[in-house]
């Protein structure tokens, strides 16, 4: 619990995602007709936030290491990010197979 608090203290994105959770987690109770449709509405939001939390380490501890630039720092820190964009693409598509 200490490490989503600090999580969303700390991260204005991961704050954005957990508002949008808010929002699609009953939306998929609704729209979803199927017990196995909820199910994936809801686990791709999940998803975006687990990604979302590990992205927020991997800069955590690459920040923690130090503030002069570094190939592989800088590496690190846009794997985390495109990791966090796929899973955002799949909540995307999944949404649209679904619902469409």
């Amino acid at each position: 619990m200490k490490g989503l608090k600090s999580c969303y203290q700390s991260e204005a994105a991961f704050r954005q995602e957990v508002w949008l959770t808010v929002i699609l987690i009953p939306l998929a109770l609704i729209l979803g007709e199927s017990a196995i449709e909820k199910f994936a509405l809801i686990a791709v939001v999940f998803l975006v936030l687990i990604v979302e939390i590990l992205n927020s380490a991997i800069e955590s501890v690459v920040d923690r290491i130090g503030d002069e630039y570094h190939v592989l720092s800088g590496a690190a820190k846009d794997m985390g990010s495109a990791a966090v964009w796929l899973s955002l693409m799949l909540l995307v598509i999944t949404w649209l197979i679904i619902l469409i």
